[in-house]
């Protein structure tokens, strides 16, 4: 795809544009006219998706007449071409990757009024119109979410612990959105439930170790420290504590560690100590697959090289 640029909205005015650079601005004028946020975390002249998303979907005239009288839209740039961005804007743009965690681009996020999220979308194939549906489908769950916290507080111990875990299972919120946003939620299921009858505090430090493993594994990323990764692989299984399937996917890391490495041998019985954590899981399904792209890689690795212009 060519590397045009979509035009830089965020310095606009949001008048001009339907969209604005100014988080702050954003709330005030959510909470005013009672409009939700829908913040586009974009690289708008890099992100082949996020310009994708641009062109395809908020481009259109079909998507701003279904979210004008819905949501304030923030646009949250990080482009290649710095001179696009005020300093403030930069400031800004970076306290709030920290404060909205995702993992790529581009990421959507649907927020009430107060900045709390409650759904998660990016880009998807086929158009605004099949994109406004969905955002319709995943602005049902803000509804949902306050129906069930209204409800929860009528009830005690146990049962208000249950329905306060099903006020967070409808947003289906990453676990770094919700500890950040829902922490007064969780708080509150901890006190009505000390015994986790639930299981939601068990499953919850699940996550977070889960969570924890996936900051420590980008800062060995970044210091391209491949042993000190395979270590920390190791380290986190051995503690144990974690759901099935990621404990999986923490072993799988390894295996892709290995196969980085050319160590493809490692890989594949890494492979298979990942199958035996959940043999029936959906994660398992598809490690036939991987092991064959493993033997292809091999085999390919080890082949000789033809001389230059056979």
């Amino acid at each position: 795809m060519a590397e045009a640029a979509t035009p830089a909205l965020v310095e606009a005015p949001a008048s001009a544009t339907g969209w604005t650079a100014d988080f702050a601005a954003a709330l005030k004028e959510a909470e005013a006219a009672k409009k939700d946020l829908l913040m586009d975390f974009t690289g708008s002249d890099w992100c082949t998706y996020c310009i994708r998303l641009h062109e395809e979907v908020f481009a259109t005239e079909t998507f701003k007449a279904a979210v004008k009288d819905k949501f304030v839209l923030v646009e949250v740039d990080f482009p290649q071409d710095g001179s696009k961005l005020s300093e403030a804007t930069k400031k800004q743009n970076e306290e709030l990757k920290e404060k909205y965690p995702f993992d790529g681009f581009p990421t959507v996020f649907l927020c009430d009024a107060q900045g709390r999220p409650y759904a998660v979308t990016g880009y998807e194939e086929g158009g605004a119109e099949p994109y406004v549906k969905n955002l319709e489908a995943l602005s049902a769950r803000k509804k949902a979410r306050d129906e069930a916290l209204l409800e929860a507080e009528k009830r005690e111990g146990v049962e208000k612990a249950k329905s306060l875990v099903a006020a967070l299972a409808l947003m289906d919120l990453p676990q770094a959105l919700q500890s950040k946003f829902y922490s007064d939620v969780v708080e509150k299921i901890k006190a009505a439930d000390p015994q986790d009858t639930t299981g939601f505090a068990k499953k919850q430090q699940a996550r977070e170790k889960a969570a924890k493993f996936q900051e420590e594994l980008q800062v060995f990323g970044e210091n391209e420290d491949v042993e000190g990764a395979l270590a920390l692989v190791d380290k986190t299984i051995a503690a144990g504590g974690l759901e099935e399937e990621d404990a999986q996917k923490i072993t799988l890391t390894k295996a892709m560690i290995y196969a980085d490495q050319g160590r493809f041998d490692e890989a594949l019985k890494v492979v298979e100590d990942a199958r035996k954590i959940a043999p029936t899981s959906e994660i398992s399904k598809q490690l036939d697959g991987f092991k064959q792209e493993l033997e292809t890689a091999k085999k390919d690795a080890a082949a000789p090289e033809k001389p230059a212009g056979d």
